[in-house]
């Protein structure tokens, strides 16, 4: 199963007012194990960056201003996303820019069924406990000391970690699903342990032999337990 963890960071709050993505990163996992694949892409917002927002992220005018504009990379990202899984936190923020911006450009919109929230995800499993990215990784002991600021490429590499925790662990399925290698197709049937060099020394005293041979003789000749 193919999924990609997304995150996006942007100029503000809402498209509909004129804000807009500027930076997309993701990555790919397949059967819940990242494959080394990710998306990045800076994008030249084609406005003014808000204080606020540069704060958050740190992605300014100057540094963006070079970047492509989101209609000249659209295809691309729709490219490496395909129909797979979205996995997202706040899934609701990310897939409304990104619909927003793939309107403007005339190109197809993502199903929002297509999206899978790790915010609600953990708000259900650990109710009235902090959900944020930040208080999932100490919850799980991951470590985001390289997060001084929002980025979306490390966001979605940590998110990833934490997705695999929220359900489950690194091996959700305990590899059950997994095709059985040729190692273990091996015929072990005709498998025998072979013989010692050197034998182990005796652990039970001569005493004990003794004893044991007395019980022994109390309970007949028929006896199973008789060396």
């Amino acid at each position: 199963m193919r999924e990609i963890v997304l995150d996006t960071e942007t100029t503000g709050f809402d498209p509909q007012s004129g804000d807009r993505i500027v930076e997309i990163g993701a990555v790919e996992l397949m059967n819940h194990v990242a494959t080394g694949r990710t998306y990045h892409q800076y994008i030249n917002p084609e406005r003014a960056m808000p204080q606020e927002a540069f704060e958050v992220h740190g992605l300014g005018d100057d540094f963006l201003r070079d970047k492509p504009k989101f209609a000249e990379i659209g295809q691309a990202f729709l490219d490496f996303v395909q129909d797979s899984r979205l996995v997202i936190h706040n899934a609701a923020f990310d897939m409304k820019f990104l619909n927003a911006e793939l309107e403007w450009m005339k190109l197809p919109q993502l199903p929002w069924e297509q999206a899978l929230d790790t915010l609600a995800i953990a708000r259900k499993r650990f109710p009235g406990s902090p959900a944020s990215l930040d208080a999932l990784c100490r919850r799980f002991n991951i470590d985001n000391s390289s997060r001084t600021l929002h980025g979306a490429l490390l966001d979605s590499e940590i998110l990833a970690e934490v997705y695999l925790e929220l359900i489950g662990g690194r091996q959700p399925d305990f590899a059950l699903s997994a095709e059985p290698t040729e190692a273990e197709n091996t015929d072990s049937a005709g498998w025998r342990p072979p013989a010692r060099k050197t034998p182990l020394p005796p652990r039970i005293t001569q005493a004990e032999l003794e004893a044991h041979k007395a019980f022994l003789d109390k309970l007949g000749d028929n006896v199973l337990w008789r060396a």
